[in-house]
This record gives structure tokens, C-alpha cells and sequence, in this order.
């Protein structure tokens, strides 16, 4: 069959990586990088994650940084001050963020496999969960050694008004790409946000096993480490 778009997640899936230990080292590099603007670790981490959660919750009248920005502000008591501090938070994307690299296994098999999917579908889509800005996009996938410029679209906090596990996440790309939700794929290795979320909407899927997230029983569906994911698209 040859699909309209194929969808990847990132963490995990293009960029390998066992998320809880990612997440704990790329908090605390980023705790240090903003600690000069009166930040205390603990409450900054606190208010990210009911940021975080807000997002999760978003309902696409706005966009996420939206969502986030406002709820991290109204916690720890800064008004419109947040948003002199945003740059700041960009810059460490840009740049101290590239130490979070070390709690990633990069792998040439997924640059192998987005190749694969540009010769089997109309489109790529870069499905990573809309939680982190552009420029934090970006830099993960220059870990992956994955240029931005191969996917038609590329879900980041400033355009996308959902999050994973909501199926409308799903929805709002089909209709901004004028897609299908039944002629598109998705690939990913966690069993909620990518496997069952994505098969709600409508849409194909492959759960990538490497670095599964999963609860219970697994969803059905095609399904591998990423040797068979790459026959598996080389088949298609």
C-alpha cells in the first residue's frame, strides 16, 4: 500500500533513548541554565510539569506555548515577566541542551528509515509530542542526524493546539496536510500516545519495540525492533 504521509515519533523512536533518564539529566542541565533568573529547581521543574499537563489538556483553541506559558507564569507568581525570560529558555535549546545528547543512542537505522518513508509516501511528518519549542526539535534531531528539511511538517509547541494521547493530535495534522487519517501510517514506541491514540484517529500503525512504553497488554498491529521496521517499510 502506499500511504498518503508516514508519521514518526522522536524520542524513543528516531532518536533511541530510555525517556526517564533523558528527562531527568535535560531538566537539571536546564534548572542550572535559567537558575540566574531567580529560579529555585524544584518549584521551576513543579511548574514545568503542570505546564506540561495543561498542554495534555489543550483542546486546540490556542497553541501550547500558549497554554504552557501561561500556567508555568501564574504558579511561580511572574505575570508577563515570563515572557522576558523565554529567550533565555531558547538559548539553552540551542545550546546547553546538546549536553542532554549523552542520554540518547542515536542510530543510522532511523535516517535509514525516514529515506524509506519519503520513497513509500507523498509526505513525512515528524509526530514528536507538541511539548518543546522548534528550536528543542531541531536540536534532537541533529543527534539523529536527521535534517528538518525531510519532513512536510514537524510538531512543536508553537503550531500544534493538542497533545499525545488526545486522537484529535492526529487530526489536526491530517487536516493541515489535507490527508487521509486511513492512508497514513504512524510509527512510534509508545503504546498509548503513538500506537492507540493514532488508530482512534484513523490511522495505520507500527509500534517500534526498541525502547517500548507500554502497560499491559500491547496493541494490535504490526510491531518490531527496528530491523523489522525497516523491512517492514521496505515492503510497503
Amino acid at each position: 500500500m502506499k500511504y498518503q504521509s508516514i508519521f514518526f515519533d522522536l524520542d524513543g523512536t528516531l532518536l533511541p533513548m530510555d525517556n526517564d533518564v533523558f528527562t531527568k539529566g535535560y531538566l537539571t542541565l536546564l534548572a542550572g541554565a535559567v537558575a540566574h533568573l531567580g529560579y529555585e529547581p524544584k518549584s521551576m521543574i513543579d511548574a514545568m510539569w503542570k505546564g506540561v499537563a495543561a498542554m495534555v489538556q489543550n483542546d486546540r483553541k490556542r497553541t501550547n506555548d500558549q497554554v504552557f506559558w501561561e500556567v508555568f507564569s501564574n504558579l511561580l507568581g511572574l505575570g508577563r515577566k515570563v515572557y522576558e525570560h523565554i529567550p533565555y529558555f531558547d538559548a539553552f535549546y540551542s545550546d546547553g541542551f546538546h549536553g542532554a545528547k549523552i542520554y540518547t543512542a542515536p542510530t543510522p537505522l532511523a535516517d535509514r528509515a525516514v529515506t524509506l518513508a519519503r520513497e513509500k509516501a507523498d509526505k513525512v511528518v515528524l509526530a514528536t509530542n507538541p511539548f518543546f519549542p522548534r528550536v528543542a526539535v531541531d536540536a534532537r534531531l541533529s543527534w539523529a542526524e536527521i535534517a528538518p528539511e525531510r519532513f512536510d511538517l514537524i510538531t512543536s509547541y508553537e503550531n500544534a493546539g493538542c497533545c499525545k494521547p488526545n486522537p484529535a493530535y492526529y487530526t489536526e495534522i491530517c487536516e493541515k496536510l489535507d490527508l487521509d487519517p486511513a492512508q497514513c501510517l504512524m510509527v512510534g514506541n509508545n503504546a498509548e500516545e503513538d500506537i492507540r491514540a493514532a488508530q482512534a484517529a484513523g490511522l495505520s500503525t507500527f509500534l517500534l519495540t526498541d525502547c517500548l512504553i507500554a502497560e499491559g497488554e500491547l496493541p494490535e498491529g504490526p510491531q518490531g525492533d527496528f530491523q523489522t521496521l525497516i523491512a517492514y517499510l521496505e515492503n510497503l
